[in-house]
């Protein structure tokens, strides 16, 4: 017998609160006692564990246990772990590229592959394990849980969510295996049951990006059942514009129904004036998670300020100080990891995983600061790959907050950017992405000048002893950025995302993204 949704709606909400009430009593210090020992112990009879001694790791008390785990395995980049233990399971055939991965450092065969990939870099491939699927759906259900537990007159059970995700095309790189996005794999593997509570349906979920934005922002005016959207910040402001674009009248009006966005992937702060314009009081509720290819890292509890570290979902967490770093972003070879146990607030750290992946001591890329040392709030700082060119260390936060304000005075003009280093000219290169040209290129230089010379003690003094020239500014109109990203780069929407500081060491990006749009039809403007 089948039950309208509202008359579950009760059972459910008392499930959420028992499950959140065991959440927020979770210790986060003793889960990452516990889970070591039983990731050392799971993996221990791969080829990883037994080359660094894990069976014998795994028996030892945990100080003793981690001091040794320091010192027997090195700390190691994507690029190190792929050459060292991946790169010799991969072989091309007359199918393509084979990837296979079977007791190497977790055991049984890998079924999945997050895959990224960039202009400037080769495609990586992130393992994914039916372990660290499981994890990934327990800590989505907590988040949720505390949501509802927190919201008594909540509708979200009634509802479905949007989930706005990348292609959700996998391909095969071997028998069992698949590569491919990783909200592809989430949504691909998802248990039936969440069917009818999910959109988009196929075929849209498949179909090009534009078409699919214009589909999901039709969806959202068509179906009143949909409460959630979760996404990244850019791409569900572009699907709010389009609904708006579409209905003709407010968001909030056009989507009445919209309760809650979850967001996570890249900081709001550059994109919160544009949503407060299509947002204003009395809009849906934001919630910001931090998710990753690698392991599922925190979120925001409803209620509290900012996200919570959640180091229960088969993740062991080491920090690295960012000033360990060197110029490429990679933890030195000397450079000290701690434990969460030995985190400092205020300090800005990279984090270092071991995961139910089989990742072990593995440089993610993602930094953090933390917020208290009770329950690990903190915020999410960017990639460890900030301005440093000419020794200035800019983080993405500060090039963030540089843009947030200059949206705060522009209404919202900038809707996408990003900076790199023109090494020639001694200086940063902007290209800001804008609705109309109301912003001038020496304004906005100006304007952002200033703003990182009063964020970063470094950047004034070489600004001011002259060794770093003012920046450059182009800009361009909004659908550009996005054009270039689709043509050249060949990623758009779902989880992909603009980088904001470009990661090369030439600033190959950011010349692409200027070049690109000086070379086609369309209004661009450059400061001097």
């Amino acid at each position: 017998m089948k039950f309208p949704v509202s008359l579950l709606s009760l059972p459910l909400r008392a499930a959420a609160d028992i499950r959140a009430r065991r959440f927020l009593r979770k210790d986060p210090l003793g889960s990452q006692r516990e889970l070591l020992p039983r990731l050392l112990q799971r993996a221990a009879k791969t080829r990883f564990g037994r080359e660094y001694g894990f069976n014998s790791l795994a028996s030892l008390p945990f100080e003793v246990c981690y001091q040794q785990f320091q010192q027997q395995v090195p700390i190691r980049t994507y690029r190190q772990f792929w050459d060292d233990w991946f790169a010799a399971c991969l072989t091309t055939t007359p199918q393509g590229q084979q990837l296979r991965l079977q007791d190497q450092s977790w055991p049984g065969l890998i079924p999945w592959f997050c895959e990224t990939s960039g202009t400037t870099a080769p495609t990586k491939f992130i393992p994914f394990t039916h372990e660290m699927f499981r994890m990934n759906q327990r800590a989505a259900l907590d988040m949720l849980c505390c949501y509802l537990a927190a919201e008594p007159g909540s509708r979200v059970p009634e509802g479905k969510i949007l989930y706005m995700a990348g292609s959700t095309r996998l391909k095969q790189m071997g028998p069992g295996v698949l590569a491919g996005d990783m909200s592809a794999i989430t949504l691909q593997q998802r248990p039936a049951w969440l069917n009818p509570f999910v959109e988009p349906q196929e075929p849209l979920t498949s179909a090009p990006w534009d078409q699919r934005l214009d589909g999901m922002a039709r969806l959202l005016l068509a179906d009143r059942k949909i409460r959630i959207i979760s996404g990244v910040p850019p791409w569900i402001l572009l699907l709010l514009k389009q609904v708006e674009s579409l209905a003709g009248r407010p968001v909030r009006e056009a989507l009445p129904n919209l309760e809650l966005i979850i967001h996570g992937g890249t900081s709001m702060a550059p994109y919160a004036a544009e949503y407060q314009r299509l947002l204003p009081s009395g809009g849906p509720r934001f919630l910001e998670l931090l998710p990753s290819s690698e392991a599922f890292m925190g979120f925001q509890v409803q209620g509290e300020a900012t996200m919570r570290l959640t180091p229960f979902y088969g993740s062991f967490f080491e920090f690295v100080p960012i000033e360990q770093l060197d110029e490429s972003g990679a933890p030195l070879s000397d450079a000290q990891a701690v434990p969460l146990a030995g985190v400092v607030t205020g300090q800005r750290y990279a984090v270092i995983l071991s995961t139910c992946s089989g990742l072990w001591r593995y440089h993610i890329g993602d930094t953090l600061r933390f917020l208290d040392a009770d329950r690990f709030h903190f915020e999410f700082t960017g990639r460890d790959k900030f301005l440093d060119r000419f020794e200035e260390k800019v983080t993405q936060t500060e090039v963030e907050q540089a843009v947030a304000m200059l949206n705060k005075r522009h209404d919202g003009l900038v809707r996408e950017f990003m900076v790199g280093a023109d090494i020639g000219g001694r200086c940063h290169h902007w290209v800001l992405a804008c609705r109309g040209s109301a912003l001038l290129p020496d304004q906005a230089s100006r304007l952002l000048d200033d703003q990182l010379r009063s964020a970063n003690a470094d950047y004034d003094t070489f600004r001011q002893q002259g060794r770093i020239n003012s920046p450059r500014v182009l800009l361009v109109s909004e659908q550009q950025i996005y054009d270039w990203s689709a043509e050249v780069r060949g990623k758009l929407g779902g989880q992909s995302k603009i980088p904001h500081i470009d990661p090369t060491l030439t600033g190959e990006l950011v010349k692409s993204l200027s070049g690109y749009a000086c070379n086609n039809s369309f209004q661009s403007f450059a400061s001097p």
